[in-house]
């Protein structure tokens, strides 16, 4: 190293040392530094946990099998009632229209709806949770006529 180097690294070393090892704010000033070491060793530790976590769940998540939705247990008819209707209601416009029987996680449907919106609604149901079998009695609704202009 050339001579000014040496000469500024030796200034700044002495300087560190007088600013920490003063008399009247050494102190605090050491503490302060332990204290953002301390934080900052925290951070850097949930860090890496929370690293460890998500690479874990994704290993766990590419080697497990695809899972299916089954449940062991029967759903009561009326609370697969009311999951039905609801998630109609995010399927076709007037779900209120459509007639809906459950018993025992066999569902029939019955009503008029659009053409294009039988089988969504035929598939949104047929994957709820506690169906096992969705009759499909839903009727083409006849188009609107146009309104007549006076």
């Amino acid at each position: 190293m050339n001579t000014v180097v040496r000469l500024a690294v030796a200034f700044a070393a002495g300087a560190a040392v007088m600013y920490y090892f003063d008399r009247e704010g050494g102190r605090l000033r050491r503490a302060r530094v332990r204290e953002r070491g301390g934080d900052l060793r925290h951070r850097l530790e949930e860090a890496a946990q929370a690293g460890a976590r998500r690479r874990a769940e994704r290993t766990h998540g590419t080697v497990m099998p695809e899972r299916t939705r089954v449940r062991t247990e029967p759903v009561d008819d009326a609370l697969l009632r009311d999951r039905i209707r609801s998630r109609l209601g995010h399927v076709v416009a007037h779900s209120s229209t459509l007639v809906v029987d459950v018993e025992a996680g066999h569902v029939v449907l019955g009503g008029a709806v659009a053409a294009s919106d039988i089988e969504p609604v035929v598939h949104a149901v047929a994957e709820i949770p506690g169906v096992r079998s969705v009759d499909n009695r839903l009727s083409v609704q006849a188009p609107e006529r146009a309104a007549s202009r006076h």
